[in-house]
């Protein structure tokens, strides 16, 4: 394959933010049909045509528990509010579906998904008043109920509105919790809710019914019916790619880099100093992942930016993602670390000891981590190995071990299964360690991983990313493809 044309289109293609449609959205999208909107019919219609055969909805692949139970339940609640009669055999078998996969959510390695402990209890309570749920959910609803009491409890004023990630998964608040709604202060320019089309959905039905802004945002993100986690995403999605990128810039010639100057313009526009960037540019609330990759991308490509944005995410004992976040995010720790490398801050400096002993501590069997922004190991490990290795490469050589020691024998690497995605960040990182620090790693280990990935790099992708449910950044993954792919052809 020609990479340097698929770099060029990629590049050109990247903006707004490019996402695979999820049923958790689109069902939400489908309860439209209560105010006479077309793309309500053509959601409920989505649903039924995509059911899985074990009757929930969900990823198919990979099968993770919350994904599966969040994705029914706002399924379930759609089809029983609007459905037709013939919806009924749907109806039974997702709730059959629902009581064997909620025993099981204590499975999924990489914990919740967003907003799980929030958005479940209402969507359950919702199912049952509809009658579409009669087995009893108790010991769920009874583990979530502490979690969602403690965070509402860190609510600046007790009132969610467009300046606290909350509002993102803003229908927690249900039909009748709107006193949790600061309304006037609650939607974005573009008239949605945090940019999510489930939480704007919920606004335009029973916040403020038939809003037109929020229905015209809606019809521009799911005109066919179906809807993203989110939308836009467009500095998470430039950032990403151009952070691929940057470790194969020196093979590229001018017209990639010449194409990455409007994405870096854009970057550079979206930076708050003090403060740093979200994952969208006028998205209020700024973040500690997207901050450091961006500030690693902008920094690398020769654009000014502040570190002290970097370092308004530190806490005594990591580094912040969002505020009010339950848990901190050790992949946000690992890309905040390589955003200070950029920075020059040195092994010595006790902020880089403080990061260097947290990833220490987070590790899983001394050797790899998860983190839940990602349900695959292989995304996180991958990122701390090219991080540490100028930093501890002690603990960056057995995160390699890790890698080495798990690729499948065709060459691929999974953690549920196969993946390209998986397969590009093992090879990112192998080859990178191979680069930087000369270590021999066995040619036939990479040429393997690459025969692989050139015959599976097409899309459709899985969503292995982690949101209200799985989703799938369909560009930033194909960048992370294509600089594996890169990266490999240099040293093979």
């Amino acid at each position: 394959m020609d990479l340097h044309a698929e770099w060029v289109k990629l590049l050109q293609e990247a903006g707004p933010g490019k996402m695979m449609p999820t049923a958790y959205d689109t069902a939400w999208i489908a309860r439209l049909v209560e105010i006479g909107e077309p793309i309500g019919e053509l959601a409920l219609q989505w649903l039924r045509e995509h059911q899985l055969p074990d009757g929930s909805w969900g990823a198919a692949q990979p099968l993770y528990y919350h994904d599966r139970v969040i994705c029914t339940l706002a399924a379930i609640n759609a089809l029983a509010r609007r459905g037709l009669r013939s919806d009924r055999e749907r109806l039974e078998a997702a709730e059959a579906a629902l009581e064997m996969l909620t025993p099981h959510l204590q499975e999924d390695p990489a914990g919740a998904t967003i907003g799980f402990e929030l958005l479940v209890p209402t969507l359950l309570h919702e199912a049952r008043a509809l009658g579409a749920i009669h087995h009893d959910n108790t010991e769920v609803l009874k583990s979530l109920a502490p979690l969602r009491s403690a965070k509402l409890a860190l609510l600046p004023n007790g009132m969610i509105n467009r300046s606290v990630t909350m509002a993102f998964s803003a229908e927690m608040a249900g039909s009748d919790g709107k006193k949790l709604l600061d309304i006037d202060n609650l939607q974005e320019y573009d008239g949605s809710i945090s940019y999510s089309p489930s939480a704007t959905a919920y606004y335009a039905l029973y916040v403020r019914r038939g809003d037109l802004a929020a229905l015209n945002y809606l019809h521009r993100v799911a005109s066919t019916g179906t809807a993203p986690n989110v939308y836009p995403f467009d500095v998470f999605e430039p950032a990403w790619i151009l952070w691929n990128l940057k470790w194969n810039i020196n093979l590229l010639d001018n017209e990639v880099i010449d194409l990455c100057q409007t994405h870096l313009d854009f970057l550079e526009q979206s930076w708050m100093p003090g403060i740093g960037a979200g994952f969208a540019q006028n998205y209020i609330p700024k973040d500690g992942d997207e901050t450091s990759i961006v500030y690693d991308v902008l920094s690398y490509y020769g654009r000014c930016v502040d570190s002290e944005a970097l370092l308004s995410y530190e806490k005594p004992f990591y580094f912040r993602c969002f505020d009010l976040e339950s848990n901190p995010s050790i992949s946000a720790n690992i890309h905040i670390l390589g955003a200070l490398q950029r920075a020059n801050f040195k092994t010595s400096h006790e902020t880089v000891k403080k990061l260097l002993l947290f990833l220490n501590k987070s590790r899983i069997k001394e050797a790899f981590w998860f983190d839940k922004w990602h349900v695959s190991p292989y995304y996180t490990t991958s990122h701390a190995a090219i991080i540490c290795m100028n930093y501890d490469s002690v603990m960056a050589n057995s995160a390699i071990d890790w890698i080495l020691s798990t690729q499948d024998t065709d060459g691929a690497w999974g953690y549920y299964s196969p993946t390209a995605e998986e397969t590009a960040y093992c090879m990112q990182a192998l080859t990178l360690w191979s680069r930087s620090h000369q270590n021999y790693i066995d040619k036939s280990v990479l040429q393997r991983g690459q025969e692989w990935l050139i015959h599976h790099l097409d899309l459709p992708y899985p969503p292995l990313w982690i949101g209200k449910c799985l989703y799938c950044p369909e560009l930033v993954v194909r960048s992370a493809i294509l600089s594996a792919l890169t990266l490999a052809e240099s040293i093979l």
